[in-house]
């Protein structure tokens, strides 16, 4: 089934998201290798392609996971959450209807 993981930033978290964006990507990479990655990117903090020093409010992911449990799980051990850059991390079921 698919999960979505909805992540707020801290404030000011653009520095510590840089230092901990490769081991957060190297996860989403073996999501995405295992064909089990929908989606996944971050929430500009301004109406912005490219934020610049305002950095980003925080993320979505959309994968699939056996368990609404193995999807906590798999949030839980993010790099995001455990370098503090995430202040909360939200898991839900979600149905895909479109495309």
């Amino acid at each position: 089934m698919l999960y979505m993981i909805n992540a707020t930033d801290v404030a000011d978290s653009l520095e510590q998201r840089l230092a901990s964006r490769p081991a957060h990507l190297a996860r989403l990479q073996a999501l995405k290798d295992e064909g089990r990655l929908v989606l996944a990117g971050p929430f500009p903090a301004v109406d912005s392609n490219d934020p610049g020093p305002n950095g980003f409010s925080g993320s979505l992911i959309v994968a699939e996971f056996e368990s609404l449990e193995e999807a906590k799980a798999w949030a839980d051990d993010d790099p995001y959450l455990k370098s503090k850059v995430y202040q909360s991390v939200e898991v839900k079921p979600f149905k895909m209807v479109l495309p």
